[in-house]
């Protein structure tokens, strides 16, 4: 691996580097082409609570710094960040076997919302109420959560920390920062630029460790941690909500996805199959909003899968550090052994593989298109995260929403069409937090993202996201007019 001074191999904590107190350590590895990478400190409760205690201890003055000053810092980061792009791109691409197209594209995205909450760290607005009587008046303010814990996903390693983190440092609260153990080494490499931006000792932590449940209790059972957001599993989510229950922790939840993609007979077909490729193979399948199912109305159906087929097999597989690369690696053994498993099961179910449907070498696995998919299929039902479309026929309007619907999940959904109408039906009618219109690519810094159902709660980004990570508080004066 090239050297970089972004790339970081202690935990960052209370403004130092540090490793484990046990001396343990574990390796990244580079899933294209399973090359070790580094070994990072595995901490464990004991080094966590350390990281939360210098967070809570750093809180007062922190919070005590006015939205300004904060803004400041955060617009340093920013800054470093796009200075640093490239570098943070290539660390990105190496430990998660995204391609640098991709890897570069989430870079920008990823700082967006620092620069977003630098400036609505300044907009944190209350509230004069009219009083009930002469003598009184009556005020809200917005103040800091506390401490804010973060246990983000792989499939992001920058976006989905600066998603989580931008809001509560603008809002005064610092921060713990738990990266997945896939890919640490982004993560360590924000602390570096954090550092650099000028936040002080203890207001942004990153602790690294293999004992992902033991963290997260620590978190969840820590009266230290006011906040905790989580982005993962619907299982995992569900454990962290019953293990906060003991301290009524604050929690922000993105949980899993089974996001439907709805072609109507109406739609335009070339922008439809445009729109389902972006949304289905991003980072090879493995992110919370790509597609999983496509539902197609028979009228085009045919039509749709021919086109979508030849897209598909337009897609280029190779070394993820070359820009025109498209796909990428899996990122891991269990991660490809799930596609296999999908593809098998829907194919002794009746699904016809139009392109695709093999392993090429490593965790890398052919781009796959399956026609004729139904509902007694495992990938109507499991979200696949990996490079497989399976297409589903529907006939009326009422079926695909029904459909689409008929999941315990609720992200994000798609749908193309050309009846303005029928937008406004299909979109008010649809079970999920998210809905892109004649679009495949919906996520911004300046709109809400999140779910309903089992795929959790909580917004994160846009106008609504620090409202998250803060406290409202009425305050009464009385005797005003004595």
């Amino acid at each position: 691996m090239e050297k970089s001074d972004l790339i970081r191999t202690e935990a960052y904590v209370n403004g130092a580097w540090q490793k484990a107190a046990s001396g343990k350590t574990f390796d990244v590895t580079n899933p294209a082409t399973g090359e070790v990478l580094a070994a990072v400190p595995d901490m464990n409760r004991k080094d966590v609570r350390k990281a939360i205690d210098a967070a809570d201890a750093a809180w007062p003055a922190y919070r005590a710094l006015t939205a300004k000053e904060r803004s400041n810092i955060l617009r340093n980061w920013f800054n470093l960040i796009i200075e640093h792009k490239a570098e943070l791109a290539r660390i990105m691409t190496i430990e998660s076997g995204k391609v640098m197209t991709e890897s570069l594209g989430e870079v920008n995205y990823g700082a967006s919302f620092i620069e977003w909450f630098a400036e609505e760290a300044k907009r944190a607005y209350g509230d004069v109420i009219p009083p009930h009587t002469k003598d009184r008046r009556l005020v809200v303010i917005k103040q800091s959560v506390g401490v804010a814990a973060a246990i983000t996903p792989w499939n992001f390693p920058l976006a989905m920390i600066t998603r989580k983190v931008g809001p509560a440092l603008a809002a005064g609260s610092p921060v713990v920062v738990k990266p997945p153990s896939e890919t640490p080494l982004t993560a360590l490499a924000l602390c570096v630029l954090a550092e650099k931006a000028g936040f002080p000792p203890g207001v942004y932590n990153t602790v690294t460790s293999t004992e992902s449940s033991e963290v997260g209790k620590e978190f969840c059972e820590n009266t230290k941690v006011r906040k905790l957001s989580f982005t993962g599993s619907t299982p995992v989510g569900k454990i962290l909500m019953s293990q906060s229950a003991s301290t009524l922790k604050k929690l922000s939840l993105e949980l899993g996805g089974n996001a439907p993609f709805i072609v109507f007979d109406d739609a335009d077909i070339d922008e439809a199959v445009s729109g389902a490729l972006a949304a289905k193979y991003r980072h090879n399948g493995q992110t919370c909003v790509c597609v999983n199912r496509i539902l197609v109305q028979d009228k085009v159906y045919d039509t749709f899968v021919e086109k979508f087929t030849k897209a598909v097999q337009g897609l280029k597989t190779g070394n993820v550090l070359e820009k025109d690369v498209q796909i990428g690696s899996l990122i891991n053994e269990k991660g490809l052994n799930k596609v296999k498993e999908h593809i098998r099961d829907a194919v002794e179910k009746g699904a016809r593989v139009t392109t695709g449907g093999e392993s090429i070498e490593g965790l890398f696995f052919q781009p796959t298109v399956l026609a004729e998919a139904s509902g007694a299929m495992l990938i109507a039902r499991e979200e696949v995260f990996g490079p497989v479309a399976p297409i589903f026929r529907f006939s009326t309007e009422e079926e695909a929403v029904q459909m689409a619907n008929d999941t315990e999940f609720g992200l994000a959904s798609y749908f193309y069409s050309r009846d303005v109408n029928r937008c406004w039906r299909v979109a008010e009618a649809l079970e999920y937090g998210m809905v892109g219109i004649n679009e495949g690519i919906i996520s911004t810094e300046v709109a809400p993202f999140g779910g309903i159902k089992e795929s959790g709660f909580g917004r994160e980004g846009s106008k609504y996201g620090m409202d998250y990570f803060m406290e409202i508080k009425y305050m009464c004066f009385g005797g005003v007019n004595k």
